[in-house]
This record gives structure tokens, sequence and C-alpha cells, in this order.
């Protein structure tokens, strides 16, 4: 189940993904690669997820980090944990 989340919040997650990875947003794309391309570890990943978890104020399980590849995956992961709150 995949539920869209609206734009404001797309932009918010991108921001906290780029200032995480210390990239400019027009470095990372909804396709990117985080690991692949832009080289991020497990480390910086775990603080996307606390992150994201802080700012929807939402519980993501580690188990979604294999999901969370690029922002298309957090998109959805994040879309799916606020629907789940409500």
């Amino acid at each position: 189940m995949t539920t869209a989340i609206d734009t404001d919040s797309q932009v918010r997650i991108k921001e906290i993904v780029c200032d995480v990875l210390e990239l400019e947003e027009d470095e990372v794309t909804d396709s990117s690669l985080f690991k692949e391309d832009h080289g991020a570890d497990s480390l910086r990943a775990i603080e996307i997820l606390a992150g994201l978890e802080k700012e929807f104020k939402v519980t993501i399980e580690q188990s979604e980090l294999e999901r969370m590849v690029n922002l298309d995956g957090v998109y959805a992961v994040v879309g799916e944990a606020v629907a789940a709150q409500k």
C-alpha cells in the first residue's frame, strides 16, 4: 500500500535527506540512489530515518530502510507511516 504525501512534505523530506547526506538539493533526484550515487552509509540511513520520525511524528521500522534507497522510496515509507498514524 502506497499513500501519496503532499508536495510540502516531499520538499521537507528532501531537505532532511540532503541535510543528512550533506548534499545540495539539486544533486539529489527522486530516483538517485543514496548509497550508490551519493556514498551514503548505513549510519546516514539511520540518521535520515530518525530525522523523518522526528519531523513527521511517526515511527518507522528499521526494516523499512531497505526500501528507503532513494527519495521515491522514502516518500512511500513516510506516506505509509503517516497514514498508519491516522
